[in-house]
């Protein structure tokens, strides 16, 4: 019976064969935050590869026409992936429907109809070097690879979502990546995901079996392992994680800004609970102040006001930076201010949001009425290196704004090696939803990547405390309003050093080249 429904799907043609590819897809998504349902991907992904053994090539047509409908079958499981996994996205431009209603549409179903390509060419390039048995799940898994890759930078990046994660939904789940990296692991999990696949296949079944079955052992034994022998040391600086829910369409009205600031003073300046240290960090979330605070030295001295001796605070604001005879910049920035109400130091936002921080090609695009979601004249200014932010002598961090911390290739930065990882962020935009739960999943494996504790301040949750080992000290839940206190734990030594990442990648790219390669020269001197 089984045999005859995946003979049914093999032999499915248009339309039907479409509609599946994108159910597939959009089952999927429910393996990503707030979810976690890991089965779907061993359903799906063997579906997809059931649907690619329908797509006949055309002998008789050139190279594109002959993997024009793999290239469909991708695009339509893509296309159902991201439509379910990022609709959410939407929820941004209802903060000013009045402007931005228009745009709905374009943001729900326009930026997973572009992200789709990327799973169209994944399913082109695994079909031209598509064999028998395990090899073919060999080359799905170089395809996924591959796009993946590409999907982390091209047209400045967008690697939400990325497969990889769904197989890394707790913290022992999350040590393979100190080993193979988020690149990899999204060939390695798409590689597992499809073996079931093979219950059709004639030969290989076996091996495919073995092979999963490794790589799941692995994969979970690194973890308990790495997880038991875990010693963290807790003697960082004490810090205090400020969560006040302020409402999207507040946080730009003019009449509620003193409120707004005075609420972050007044959480700020709560006495720690039972047990607890006075903080020596505060940390406020993404474009907390509502203020130019180089404008505005009433603000800093109410920040001066309420911080203790010794106390600092990294807070998000709107930098400003004029020069004469030109229009001001925006920066998205962290700044560090002390009891005295000085900055400190600065950190400014490296990769902006495109069309909510600034607009691509904006000549023109402004031209037909395009403008970014934020409200600024001209949107942000982007800076032009990453570096460490120093808070307190010989105590430093790695500022991330809001969704650079989805760039793992990006964590490379100037100065001093960083004692923790500081992500700052204004989710608020998008409502009850799975994207900030999505997000804060993304930042927590970062932690793992980096060896370092990671502090996370978002408007409205998700906000947390990690340790470098992926695992939650503690978190505020998605609109609560509060404060974390804790104390930082030390950053830990990775396995295979800081550097490795630049290698993880192109190693497993090669292992798993080799096998679907081999195995497809093998098909083409049987067939011959």
């Amino acid at each position: 019976m089984i045999r005859r429904l995946i003979d049914r799907i093999v032999l499915l043609s248009g339309w039907r064969r479409w509609a599946l590819a994108f159910l597939m897809g959009a089952l999927t998504s429910f393996a990503l935050p707030p979810y976690d349902f890991l089965a779907v991907a061993f359903i799906a992904f063997p579906v997809l590869v059931w649907l690619l053994d329908g797509t006949v090539d055309d002998a008789r047509g050139g190279l594109v026409r002959r993997l024009l409908p793999a290239a469909i079958v991708g695009w339509w499981f893509g296309f159902g992936y991201f439509v379910f996994g990022l609709w959410w996205i939407g929820n941004a431009l209802l903060v000013d429907a009045a402007n931005f209603a228009w745009a709905i549409p374009f943001a729900i179903f326009g930026l997973p109809a572009f992200l789709a390509f990327f799973y169209a060419f994944a399913a082109a390039l695994a079909r031209l070097i598509w064999s028998d048995g395990i090899g073919r799940i060999f080359a799905l898994g170089l395809g996924f690879g591959i796009a993946e890759w590409l999907r982390s930078f091209v047209l400045t990046g967008f690697p939400w979502n990325a497969i990889g994660y769904a197989a890394m939904p707790t913290p022992v789940l999350m040590q393979s990546s100190v080993i193979v990296g988020l690149l990899a692991m999204n060939m390695l999990a798409v590689i597992v995901f499809a073996m079931p696949a093979l219950f059709r296949a004639r030969q290989g079944r076996m091996a495919g079996l073995a092979i999963a079955l490794v790589l799941i052992a692995a994969h979970v034994g690194f973890g308990v392992f790495r997880l038991s022998t875990a010693e963290i040391k807790r003697d960082g600086p004490y810090i205090r994680i400020v969560q006040p829910s302020i409402s999207q369409e507040l946080k730009w009205d003019a009449q509620a800004r003193r409120g707004i600031f005075d609420k972050y003073l007044a959480m700020s300046a709560q006495e720690p609970g039972e047990g607890k240290a006075k903080p020596q960090i505060i940390i406020w979330p993404e474009t907390a102040v509502p203020y130019i605070l180089t404008k505005t030295p009433q603000a800093l001295e109410a920040i001066s006001n309420n911080l203790a001796e010794g106390q600092m605070l990294l807070t998000g604001a709107i930098r400003m930076e004029e020069s004469e005879g030109t229009e001001p910049l925006y920066y998205n920035t962290i700044y560090a201010i002390d009891n005295m109400g000085k900055i400190t130091g600065s950190a400014d936002k490296v990769h902006l949001v495109p069309f909510g921080e600034y607009v691509p090609l904006e000549n023109i695009l402004r031209k037909f009425g395009i403008s970014e979601v934020v409200e600024l004249p001209g949107g942000f200014s982007a800076a032009s290196t990453r570096r460490s932010l120093e808070v307190f002598s010989g105590f430093s961090v790695l500022p991330l704004i809001c969704y650079e911390a989805i760039f793992p290739g990006e964590m490379a930065y100037e100065g001093a090696a960083a004692n923790a990882i500081v992500n700052v962020t204004n989710d608020a935009w998008y409502g009850d939803s799975p994207g900030p739960y999505q997000h804060f999943r993304q930042a927590q494996l970062r932690a793992v990547e980096q060896g370092l504790p990671m502090v996370r301040a978002a408007n409205n949750g998700l906000s947390g405390v990690v340790d470098p080992y992926g695992r939650i000290i503690n978190v505020l839940d998605l609109n609560a309003v509060g404060v974390i206190d804790a104390q930082l734990p030390s950053r830990v030594q990775l396995p295979l050093g800081a550097s490795a990442h630049k290698l993880q990648f192109m190693v497993v790219l090669f292992l798993v080249l080799i096998v679907a390669m081999g195995y497809f020269s093998l098909g083409r001197r049987r067939v011959g």
